[in-house]
């Protein structure tokens, strides 16, 4: 089967939310021991969750599953962070070690972490929690063309969905997408500018902490990315516009929101790399989106227009702007504590308690 075959097979395989699970999970708030409305968002994220499982109520989403995709961005050489290259692979070993922050918020949150190498410019040793799935040794500059083929982009995103059936295989109720790769919020951009229309300036921003001078630059250069790649475009489909303008792991992130969906299987965003991601599965399968949670809104500006794009509401604003999927990470325990209220809070009628009149 080719890359585009999977992808297409993946596509077709995701169903739409089980209206009657969501509206009996919408009834069954109502008439639990609250104010109607007490909890706010995370009313509609029980009521999501049924929809997703065709069940009411939802089972609870634990233990989640984190996926750190790691790539590299052939865009570095533009000067657009001060942050060296190596910095991806010297991370994922991190990672590995469980020194990283994804790994201590999934230690708390009692998820697992695996990395998957889709394209980190390094051969990196063969690793307990390390999935070698490399299709290119970095992406090839964006402010100069495409910064990789159709077939690459959809070798990535098959690669995706392949991680996410395999983790719900292995017992994940829960999917969290993180990511690794020095300078891929410049290809976020991109990718924002190129889904949403917005102007670069008003959708990049400083990634790792770099100052005005280079964020002046990383504009010009994802301004010069769109043109060079002739984007926005609504005449180009979306694998073709990851292909021009994104990385590995957005089109690797993308595949894994698309297997998650065909699973029935939520999924937990996490900032804007994980949000670019979640462009490119909306343009390919918009239902998949249905299956998404947004775990927070980070601090790029990229990512608040993201979430206004795709129509989610993030669960938390932290002023986070990490990655790896820290955020979503930290989101989980309150997407548990929306399911596990459906299960456990009484009814006005099962405790005896007057509703009002």
């Amino acid at each position: 089967m080719t890359p585009a075959e999977a992808v297409a097979r993946i596509v077709a395989a995701i169903e739409p939310l089980d209206e009657a699970a969501a509206r009996a999970a919408r009834e069954h708030q109502d008439r639990l021991t609250k104010p109607r409305g007490a909890l706010g968002s995370l009313e509609d994220v029980a009521v999501r969750l049924a929809g997703i499982a065709g069940t009411c109520p939802a089972p609870i989403p634990h233990p989640a599953a984190v996926a750190v995709f790691a790539a590299d961005h052939g865009v570095h050489a533009q000067g657009v962070t001060p942050w060296p290259q190596e910095v991806t692979a010297q991370m994922v070993a991190n990672f590995l070690a469980g020194g990283a922050v994804v790994n201590v918020f999934a230690s708390q949150a009692g998820a697992t972490v695996t990395v998957v190498d889709v394209g980190v410019a390094a051969d990196l040793p063969p690793t307990p929690r390390l999935v070698n799935r490399k299709i290119a040794y970095g992406t090839a500059d964006l402010s100069q063309g495409p910064a990789m083929t159709r077939e690459q982009a959809e070798r990535a995103i098959a690669t995706g969905a392949e991680i996410a059936a395999d983790l719900v295989r292995y017992g994940a109720r829960c999917l969290i997408a993180g990511d690794m790769g020095i300078a891929n919020t410049t290809a976020s951009a991109a990718l924002v500018s190129a889904f949403t229309g917005r102007d670069p300036e008003l959708v990049t921003g400083r990634g790792a902490g770099i100052d005005d001078a280079t964020l002046r630059r990383k504009i010009e250069v994802v301004r010069r990315g769109l043109e060079a790649n002739g984007l926005p475009s609504e005449q180009v489909p979306a694998i073709e516009v990851v292909a021009r303008v994104g990385g590995f792991e957005h089109a690797a992130i993308a595949g894994f929101i698309l297997g998650a969906a065909a699973a029935r299987v939520p999924v937990i965003l996490d900032g804007v790399i994980a949000g670019a991601g979640a462009l490119v599965a909306a343009g390919i399968a918009p239902r998949a989106i249905d299956y998404c949670l947004a775990g927070h809104r980070s601090a790029e500006p990229g990512h608040a227009a993201t979430l206004e794009h795709l129509g989610l509401r993030p669960l938390v604003d932290l002023e986070l702007r990490l990655g790896e999927g820290t955020g979503a990470v930290l989101a989980h325990p309150l997407v548990c504590a929306a399911a596990r209220v459906m299960h456990e809070v009484a009814t006005f009628d099962s405790a005896g308690v007057s509703e009002k009149e």
